[in-house]
């Protein structure tokens, strides 16, 4: 009896609980257009738009790692070497030892550069389901290594000037990152493609019911039929195209490359996705939900410098988000088993 006329308040708290990124975001707004000059003027959104593309990329790509029980480290690590790659192949092109160098136009840099962070995801797709090896401890390595190359690419330096030429068809390489199309930025209509591309895989295709299923009970969906370490393996190498995408995208935008581009990137990711809803016991998240929680930690960011907040109070701020999103999430999940009780308790009388 206790139980049901409870069920009623705690329907309504968990209703709350499942809209607490839109809530977020529209407190985060309401708090910085009162407290920050000019933060919603068109000029800032526009800026404020470019860091949550970036963000949001790699957010996507996160969420459906973490969706299937995973964590992938590496993400600010793959969009650094991804940097350089570009940057080395507009500069240098390769060297063929022979004698004479090959040159790739924009196109071909792009798509050489997705295929390095497919790559990365790859190996660690590789060492967590051929080799066993936990996702923390495996994108931790691989986070070191592709950070070391992207270090060694250039001596530790920066690959300046990547305006490309005509001659070698590399003029429209700032383009990316820095163009328009019908008013709105290259990198707002690519994180558009990608979103849409991701939410209709996880909810249309019987790939994102797999991803699901996966971090929902692993081993029921391998018994069911699913081929679980396939289904990882796409995660990874999905989260590292995203990476790659975004090293492209700064490489172009900034018209330049350093190794150390993408530090603590991953550290963003991962809470636009928690603060978005997705679970890091995975099984549960959507992509919307993670552009959400993308806008809000970007918005949040941008707040916080246009107030004039230190670097290091921003640090701690971000750190204190994830940690109250995963409490939020562990809530969530204790309530809602316990509405589900509820309801059969009902149901059964």
């Amino acid at each position: 009896m206790t139980t049901a006329t409870a069920h009623p308040s705690q329907t309504w708290l968990l209703l709350v609980l499942r809209l607490r990124t839109f809530v977020a975001l529209i407190l985060v707004l309401a708090y910085f257009s009162v407290m920050a000059p000019n933060f919603l003027s068109a000029a800032n959104a526009v800026i404020v738009s470019k860091h949550v593309a970036l963000n949001a990329f790699l957010a996507i790509g996160m969420t459906f790692v973490i969706i299937t029980g995973g964590i992938d480290l590496s993400v600010g690590s793959i969009v650094g070497l991804c940097a350089m790659v570009a940057g080395w192949l507009v500069l240098n092109g390769v060297d063929t030892g022979l004698g004479w160098t090959v040159w790739f136009n924009t196109l071909e840099i792009v798509g050489i550069t997705l295929l390095v962070g497919i790559g990365v995801g790859f190996i660690n797709g590789i060492l967590i389901t051929r080799l066993n090896v936990a996702p923390f401890i495996a994108t931790l390595g691989t986070l070191y290594i592709a950070r070391g190359a992207a270090l060694l690419s250039s001596g530790g330096r920066t690959f300046p000037n990547l305006g490309g030429t005509e001659e070698m068809g590399t003029a429209s390489f700032p383009f990316i990152g820095t163009g328009s199309v019908l008013g709105l930025p290259v990198m707002i209509w690519l994180l558009v493609a990608v979103a849409l591309g991701a939410h209709y895989l996880s909810r249309r295709t019987p790939l994102g019911r797999h991803i699901y299923a996966v971090g929902g009970n692993e081993r029921g969906a391998a018994l069911s039929g699913v081929k679980v370490n396939r289904v990882k393996m796409f995660v990874y190498m999905f989260s590292g195209f995203c990476a790659a995408l975004v090293g492209i995208i700064i490489a172009s935008q900034l018209q330049a490359a350093h190794p150390a581009t993408g530090e603590t990137f991953e550290l963003n990711a991962i809470a636009a996705a928690v603060l978005g809803g997705t679970s890091m016991s995975g099984g549960r998240g959507r992509i919307f939900g993670t552009i959400i929680g993308a806008f809000v930690i970007g918005i949040l960011s941008d707040g916080l410098i246009m107030m004039g907040v230190s670097s290091f109070w921003q640090t701690v701020i971000k750190g204190v988000v994830i940690v109250l999103a995963v409490v939020i999430d562990q809530a969530q999940s204790r309530l809602q088993a316990r509405v589900a009780l509820a309801q059969e308790a009902a149901a059964s009388r």
